[in-house]
């Protein structure tokens, strides 16, 4: 399992690419690829089918074998993009001869973990079909290390150790390349570099979504190997989860249910977007499943009262450095197994009852579960559950495995837990 997570999260530097293992791996598993833009003519027991929006989110159905109405759905929903560097139109910044790339911050990064990493780009590039309203979507990923942000010695700043404020704009330009000449950069550095990368014209690169991505593979480290050292693991483990729950089910397996997987963009700058999580897209595909079964105005609102949901979104695991940060009672520890999050300001989902209900599907898949409350004199974060019940008020849990340097450049988790929590997803699909 943890070999299969490095090679998702290797596969996976970004959103777009994300979308596409997701989508590959279905495939694998027997789903068909679903085109919104048509009918979904029917709806049968053991139909299995994916659809994506904006080919940054993907959302797989495996239709049970009573009407929604009858038995509702379980829904396990994450993210697939994490904080990073985008890079501006434009961006080529040519300062003595040395060539770095413009980028604005996407989400909220650990700035000064980015510094002296080996980066590369990886994203989408629009490529002109001769038809303007139907542009052509290449997705691109540089497997080598292109790019560093480059960090300034300590001689030219003695405080750097005493906490150093960051310039996103000044501080935060990744070096790309040196000795660039005036007939380089008359030419378009990065524009040849795409070209040259996916064997296409210049002139016919419209446009672009490319990201920086760190490039170091995902190991395992302790005296055990029992801890993870990887990027994205916020929130591409959880995605990995339930996808690894929902394809092992077997396709020959139906469950009452129906059983639904949501992999949403855009978690990390507000899921207001069309492939985010406050989208209606997903509400008006269960809609249209709803109508393909032949059902009733009246049957999504009964299946909603009839479902459970679980927000995967990783949860923040105590750190033996910074024990002043966490709740004194509730403070989840690396290894102790999946994560309740609660929140008395509603930033999430979880109620007692949904907590109970999660509670009980790891006692019954065997795997521990814990619990996360932030510390009252420390503000937390948001995540999906409450966005997306704003469109579809179903019963759910925000949930999590803990991880240490949430949305640094690397971050630490725990081989048990990822296990454990694939185990606790196969059993709430099940």
């Amino acid at each position: 399992m943890i070999q299969d997570l490095f090679d998702f999260l290797q596969s996976s530097p970004v959103n777009f690419l994300a979308v596409e293992t997701v989508c590959n791996r279905l495939r694998d598993a027997g789903f068909r690829p679903f085109d919104p833009s048509e009918p979904l003519c029917s709806a049968a027991p053991g139909d299995r089918f994916y659809v994506t929006k904006n080919g940054s989110s993907v959302y797989a159905f495996v239709i049970g074998s009573k009407p929604l109405a009858d038995s509702g759905f379980h829904i396990i929903c994450a993210h697939c993009d994490s904080p990073t560097f985008r890079i501006k139109p434009k961006a080529e910044m040519c300062r003595g001869g040395m060539l770095s790339l413009n980028t604005e911050v996407y989400g909220g990064p650990v700035l000064s973990t980015w510094f002296d990493r080996p980066l590369s780009l990886a994203g989408r590039v629009i490529v002109s079909s001769g038809d303007v309203m139907h542009p052509v979507t290449r997705l691109l990923h540089i497997r080598r290390p292109l790019l560093v942000i480059p960090n300034l010695a300590i001689h030219f700043n003695r405080q750097v150790n005493d906490g150093v404020a960051l310039s996103r704009q000044k501080d935060m330009l990744p070096l790309m390349a040196q000795s660039v000449t005036e007939a380089m950069m008359k030419d378009g550095v990065l524009l040849s570099l795409i070209s040259s990368e996916l064997g296409v014209e210049k002139k016919d690169i419209l446009d672009f979504d490319l990201y920086l991505y760190d490039t170091t593979p995902p190991v395992t480290f302790g005296l055990c190997d029992e801890m993870i050292s990887a990027g994205r693991l916020d929130d591409l483990s959880m995605v990995h989860a339930a996808l690894y729950a929902m394809t092992s089910l077997g396709e020959g397996y139906v469950p009452e249910h129906t059983d639904i997987m949501a992999i949403f963009d855009n978690e990390e700058t507000g899921s207001q977007t069309k492939q985010g999580a406050g989208s209606p897209f997903l509400r008006s595909m269960i809609e249209r499943v709803v109508m393909a079964q032949k059902g009733g105005g009246d049957d999504l609102y009964r299946g909603i009262e009839k479902s459970f949901m679980i927000s995967a979104d990783n949860a923040h695991a105590w750190h033996p450095n910074y024990t002043e940060k966490y709740d004194p009672t509730n403070h989840p520890l690396l290894g102790g197994g999946p994560v309740i999050k609660l929140n008395a300001a509603q930033k999430y989902a979880t109620d007692a009852v949904s907590a109970a209900v999660f509670a009980g599907i790891c006692r019954k898949a065997g795997v521990p579960c814990q619990y996360f409350v932030n510390h009252s004199d420390v503000a937390g974060g948001s995540t999906l559950g409450n966005i997306l019940a704003s469109s579809l008020p179903v019963n759910g849990v925000d949930m999590g495995n803990g991880v240490l340097a949430m949305h640094s450049v690397r971050e630490t988790a725990s081989v048990t837990d990822h296990i454990n929590c694939i185990k606790a997803f196969t059993e709430f699909y099940r």
